[in-house]
């Protein structure tokens, strides 16, 4: 059974020439809210005097208007946000199916650099046309998470374990419904819950040294860690594809399977 140090080995080795494309492809992924990101709020203050409107992403302000606003156009601009409060609805709900979309497609980006294949940009958008589901999946676990954690931290915090192969179950099979996805997860997790906590907090050192590059070193960082978890769960499902380079079996035992 592997530890954390082999899935960050083969983490490793899946991206040596290729760190390029898997930074590239985990900041896409940020920006779409695939990884590590919630997206952009649209938030309006007004409190009858004073009106303030701003666009945040990641917790910083982008964008932000301060000032008094004159009676006359009070009436106004209760309507105006009115409209503004419909578009960032409109666009949030946009914004969390796509994110549902490059999320599983990310997966699959992760996939296929442990497997060895050609991994693209393109891949996170491959599931497109299985935005449904891809959407439904992340809101269900959203809310199953949620409800548990309503209970107690804990309960809520294991959930949040038992549905982390949700998006790598359907970026292999996309034909399953998102109810399935999410209790194939949970079964697959079941004894496993432990072993992902541990790979993630493996990476603590590195999140840390992250912190004094002002989170710049996160453009790496992340590719490490979502690589290592596709590694993880190539291990739990048994379904690794790609067979071990002669480095790789210098390292460490390595067992190899190969899908018909």
């Amino acid at each position: 059974m592997k530890v954390a140090a082999d899935f960050r080995l083969l983490a490793r080795n899946a991206l040596r020439g290729k760190w390029t494309i898997a930074v590239v492809a985990g900041l896409i992924a940020m920006i779409l809210g695939g990884v590590g990101s919630t997206g952009p709020e649209v938030n309006f203050t007004y409190d009858g005097h004073h009106s303030n409107l701003s666009v945040d992403y990641s917790g910083t302000t982008i964008i932000s208007t301060n000032g008094g606003v004159a009676p006359e156009l009070k009436a106004l601009l209760f309507g105006g946000a009115l409209y503004i409060g419909l578009a960032a609805i409109a666009f949030a709900a946009l914004y969390f199916i796509l994110s549902s979309v490059v999320g599983v497609g990310y997966a699959r980006f992760n996939l296929e650099l442990i497997d060895g294949e050609e991994a693209s940009i393109g891949s996170l958008f491959t599931y497109l046309s299985h935005w449904k589901t891809t959407a439904l999946a992340k809101l269900l676990q959203f809310v199953y998470i949620l409800l548990w954690s309503l209970l107690l931290v804990i309960p809520g915090i294991m959930a949040s374990y038992s549905y982390a192969m949700t998006k790598y179950i359907l970026a292999e099979q996309p034909e399953l419904t998102a109810q399935e996805a999410l209790a194939r997860s949970k079964e697959l997790m079941y004894g496993n819950r432990w072993r992902l906590f541990c790979l993630q907090v493996s990476f603590i050192g590195w999140a840390i040294l992250c912190i004094f590059t002002l989170a710049i070193g996160n453009l790496w960082l992340i590719p490490y860690m979502e690589a290592a978890t596709a590694a993880f769960y190539r291990e739990i499902t048994g379904t690794t594809q790609t067979k071990p380079s002669s480095e790789e079996a210098e390292t460490y035992e390595y067992y190899y399977s190969e899908e018909e």
